[in-house]
């Protein structure tokens, strides 16, 4: 593959990587669990970080059920400052830095926290292989995030 060719295949990959945590925010805007639980590969992990809360769910369809019960308390993120890193020929890594609101209490600040991230280009486009949310304030527990 010539530089430019490179160049332009790693310009697509960070594109459609910078856009999985903007299409993650949408459908938490929009309740939409499914479309959430497609943005992760078939063996996804997500993983939570919440004071002494550590809590680990693999598997797409685990994810999808935890979605199902975390939007319970109407989160409304917004996602900033994603850094990716190119690792390897179909596989990435990154962070993503989150301020969320509550749609509930009045868009009231809720929490504050980041996703460390590791992606994988699948057929069917990059997906989260991996997604760790450290809460570095979390003012309400959403639940399936604690094991509720």
């Amino acid at each position: 593959m010539t530089t430019i060719e490179k160049q332009l295949a790693e310009l697509v990959a960070r594109e459609a990587i910078r856009e999985l945590p903007q299409r993650y925010c949408d459908c938490v805007w929009r309740d939409d669990v499914e479309g959430l639980a497609n943005l992760f590969t078939a063996d996804a992990s997500f993983i939570t970080v919440i004071g002494d809360i550590n809590m680990t769910v693999s598997g797409r369809d685990n994810i999808r059920d935890m979605f199902a019960k975390a939007l319970n308390i109407q989160p409304r993120p917004y996602i900033h400052n994603h850094v990716i890193e190119l690792v390897a020929d179909g596989f990435a890594s990154g962070r993503a830095y989150l301020d969320l609101r509550s749609a509930r209490n009045n868009m009231e600040f809720l929490g504050a926290g980041y996703y460390e991230d590791e992606y994988m280009a699948t057929p069917e486009g990059w997906k989260f292989h991996t997604r760790k949310f450290t809460a570095l304030r979390m003012d309400e527990l959403p639940g399936g995030l604690v094991g509720d």
